[in-house]
This record gives C-alpha cells, structure tokens and sequence, in this order.
C-alpha cells in the first residue's frame, strides 16, 4: 500500500493569505517580518468586508435588524477570545485598540488607585517599550519605583535575580510572555507563582505568544494579559485586555464617554457593568467581528499544531544561521526540538548596518524588520544601535529560510567586498 506524507503546514494554508502571491522588485514575496504584524487569510477579510457590506451599524445601541446583527457579531467574538485564551468569564475580555491600550489602562485605572510612593514594580529589561513607558508615567505620578530583572550570561530572563527582587515592596509584577528580540519563553508560570508569595499582582504581555502557541489565562494565574489582533491574522485596531472578574470590577473607568455608561446626570455618572464600563465611545465593530474570525481560523488549525510547526522552522532556521561567520544571534539558541524560544532571530552582522541589510534584502523579495523593535533599553544593554530581525509564521516554509539565507549570504558578500 502506497502511504503519502501529509503536506506541511505552510504548503496547506498559503492559498488563504492573499498577500503571500506576489512579487517584489521582481522577486517573489519572502515576508518574514510577523513579529511587526501578521498577514491575514481570506476568512477575515471577507468577515470585515461582510460586516461593512451587509451589517455596518453601530452596536448595543439600536433596535433595527444592523444594529442587531452587529452587535451579536462583535459580542460573538469576545465569547471567541474568551474562549480562546480559557477565560472564567466573557465579561473579563475588555475590547481595546491595542495592547499599548491594555497595558496603559491597566496602568491608568489600576495603577493610580494602588500605587504609592515606594511601592515596587518588577518589569525586565527585554520589555517592549508599551510594558515600559506606562509604568514610567504612573511611577513620576504615584513615587513608585521600578526595578528591572537582568538578563542570564545565555540572555535570558534571570530567575534568580528576578526572586531577589521580590519583597514585601513589591505590588506589580509586568513581564513580557515572548520576547520580540531575544524570542525567549519566558517561565511565566513560575514567575507569576513566585510573586503571588508577597501578594503582587502580575500582568503578562502576551503579544508575541498568543499567535504561536497555546494559552490559558486560568492554569497561568495571571491577573492580566494584554493581546493585539493584528499580529494573531486579524486586522490592526483592535486588541484587547484580559482581568479577572474581580480585579476588574474594583478597577474604576479609564475613559469616560459613550457606552461605558449606567446613567448620567448633570452633576454625576453612573457607569456600566463589565466590560463594558472600560469601552467609552464607538468600538472598532468590524475589526472586533474580523477579529473573532482570527480566533476561528487559528483554532481550527490548532494551536498546538501551529506550535509544533513552527517549533521545526526554529531549528531550521538557526541550523541555516549558524553557517554565517560573524553574525551574532540574540538570545538564546532553541534546543534540538525547537523548544525555548519562538520562531524570530534578531541578529547582527559584524561591519554591517541591520538598515542596510534590510534595504538590499527587501530588492531580493525578502521582508525583514530593522531597528531597536521597541526594545531600545535591551539595545543599549547589548551596546547595539538596532538590530536585523527574522519572524515567521506557520505560513512560512524551509525554502523561504533557504532563500532568505541565500539572499543573506549574497548581501553580506556585497558589504563585505566594498569595505576591502
């Protein structure tokens, strides 16, 4: 009996990304800049056009049949988020533009009403800028203080230090799950658990895990999780935070205005229940509706199934990188399985520009990202102005890593003859 081998996963979901099917500069598309933002299928495009096409009216607000539908669709996707993150409770998904949102109003709402001078927040020094500045502006208003958790000799987060840290001073623990430049895992498990000994509460950036692999706010235990749609299929404006229930109803608004609202009086408000008092104003419907569509295609896929591919590009992908001499790699290297980091390397070349590099892949057809990634701190930590970096998605494929390594290789050369 003649048995044949499943295609891989990229080979069998590349027809629903739109986008993958062209050229640029003549070269065909190699995006490898996922960690920026995702590329969508066609489901979530036809699910935002529908809603402008068929269902466009604003929602919780109209008794006409658009208004109706529109409204179940975009409650309909947070029962998707919700259930995709294995919330306790619908209500403990709050709609927001992004996770920069999430972060400031947990910062805002919760930061100002809890933090005093001398109280201690815990962050590390792989953090993106968004799990940064917040914190920045509520310790200047509130004399808290802000203390970083360094980095291990193999560059990843120092567990020990991060315990040292920790004391009775402590009120807020604020790591990131992924990082976006190292690509480590961070042990949030273990990091949340040590923090709940002194009490502290803990919010977890979850950008750079949400699309990779599986999550589960509850066997996490965290208090917070902040999400962005964009970089998980869906489209850019709408991301969302998590809380518990309780955490969330003694919270008080972020935003006033529309929607978030009980009652109103000329000299007083009354405001909404949850989630709804942390939603002021018009949502971003279609891009909430598009969004449950996200959450629909990544789980039919399976997040597990996503992981474990994207697990064998990692190892591909640094098996390749390792035959470039003078290219250094940040963070540490994923084992034999993949496991321990996500499918991302930033790197530097010795003599090269990180923008010179991207420039003269992207005439190759190859989209990379260069910069600090929202990590200037971590940068100057490693005395680099910025960094190349390569993200995949369970899109991507071992011959895109080969072309990538080859137009690598080529652009290094290039470089490297001028300079001799």
């Amino acid at each position: 009996m003649i048995t044949t081998q499943p295609k891989p996963l990229a080979e069998q979901v590349r027809d629903d990304f739109p986008i993958l099917h062209q050229t640029v500069h003549g070269k065909p598309l190699i995006y490898f800049d996922n960690a920026a933002t995702s590329q969508k299928p066609k489901a979530v495009l036809d699910a935002l056009l529908h809603y402008y096409q068929q269902d466009n009216a604003n929602v919780h607000r109209g008794i006409h049949s658009l208004s109706a539908r529109a409204t179940d669709g975009y409650e309909g996707a947070r029962d998707k988020v919700a259930r995709f993150i294995n919330a306790a409770n619908r209500d403990e998904i709050v709609y927001t533009r992004n996770a920069s949102e999430a972060i400031n109003l947990v910062a805002y709402s919760w930061g100002l009403s809890n933090l005093g001078p001398g109280d201690e927040i815990i962050l590390s020094v792989m953090e993106h800028h968004s799990n940064i500045v917040p914190w920045q502006m509520i310790a200047a208003k509130t004399g808290a203080v802000l203390k970083y958790v360094p980095l291990t000799q193999d560059e990843t987060f120092d567990f020990e230090q991060y315990q040292a840290l920790l004391s009775d001073k402590t009120k807020l623990v604020t790591v990131v799950h992924v990082s976006n430049t190292l690509g480590n895992v961070n042990p949030v498990t273990e990091i949340i658990q040590a923090a709940r000994k002194y009490g502290a509460k803990i919010l977890i950036d979850a950008c750079q895990s949400l699309p990779h692999m599986p999550v589960d706010v509850q066997q996490m235990d965290c208090d917070w999780l902040v999400g962005s749609g964009h970089k998980m299929c869906a489209p850019t404006g709408i991301g969302f935070l998590y809380g518990k229930r309780d955490i969330l109803e003694a919270m008080p608004p972020f935003l006033g205005g529309g929607e978030m609202i009980a009652e109103v009086f000329f000299d007083h408000s009354t405001y909404g229940e949850l989630p709804h008092k942390f939603e002021a104003g018009t949502p971003a419907i279609g891009e909430a509706i598009a969004f449950g569509a996200a959450v629909d295609y990544l789980s039919q896929i399976g997040m597990d199934r996503i992981h474990a591919y994207e697990a064998e590009l990692t190892v591909y992908l640094f098996k390749r990188l390792r035959e470039i001499p003078n290219l250094k790699v940040y963070g540490k290297h994923p084992n034999a399985q993949g496991e321990g980091r996500a499918a991302l390397a930033a790197f530097n070349v010795a003599g090269v520009h990180a923008n010179d590099l991207a420039t003269l892949l992207d005439h190759e057809g190859v989209a990379i990202r260069s910069g600090h990634h929202c990590t200037q701190p971590l940068h100057r930590l490693f005395e680099a102005s910025g960094s190349a970096r390569a993200s995949l998605y369970f899109y991507n494929t071992t011959a895109e890593i080969d072309q990538f390594i080859a137009a690598l290789k080529e652009t290094i050369d290039f470089f490297t003859s001028m300079g001799s």
